[in-house]
């Protein structure tokens, strides 16, 4: 099996017998599994398919199916930029270039290499009103625009995010 295994994968058994190895319990299971890898490793999904005595292919089924999960690595911290019509209309695209650029990411490549960051762009954040906005884990950020964006990379990249009120 690959690196994914160690303390991680303890915790994961853990898991299991937690709720008792039952095909049933397949989503519960899944979910706190992401919250140790911070998304859902191929060799522990097929772990887990195996404990629970069902098919890879049903729990990746499961996996794909609800959005929650993710089958990629997250960054730390995890951007998302609304682009619904209020957003857009006030440029939140310059806002995903300005991340793009400053992170070296792109449509294709979502996280950067040091595992700090996810960018995602969202349809609505329900955030009309502050447009355009930012999400960075649970704290919004609103009425952005590329310059506010950079400061917050910095406070970010700083470990400061949360003394910042932009």
């Amino acid at each position: 099996m690959s690196k994914v295994f160690g303390t991680a994968f303890e915790r994961v058994c853990d898991v299991l017998d937690r709720y008792e190895r039952k095909p049933d319990n397949l989503i519960p299971i899944l979910q706190e599994i992401q919250e140790v890898y911070s998304y859902l490793p191929e060799d522990i999904m097929t772990y887990v398919a195996t404990a629970l005595g069902i098919s890879p292919g049903a729990v990746y089924g499961v996996a794909t199916f609800y959005s929650h999960f993710t089958l990629e690595p997250k960054g730390k911290y995890v951007i998302k930029v609304c682009d619904g019509t209020a957003c857009h209309v006030r440029k939140s695209t310059d806002i995903i270039k300005t991340l793009q650029n400053e992170l070296g990411l792109n449509e294709s490549k979502r996280t950067s290499d040091d595992l700090m960051f996810t960018l995602e762009t969202v349809a609505c954040l329900g955030a009309c009103g502050l447009a355009p906005v930012v999400v960075v884990n649970e704290d919004v950020h609103g009425s952005m625009n590329p310059g506010k964006t950079k400061a917050l990379l910095t406070k970010m990249r700083e470990g400061e995010v949360e003394c910042l009120n932009i």
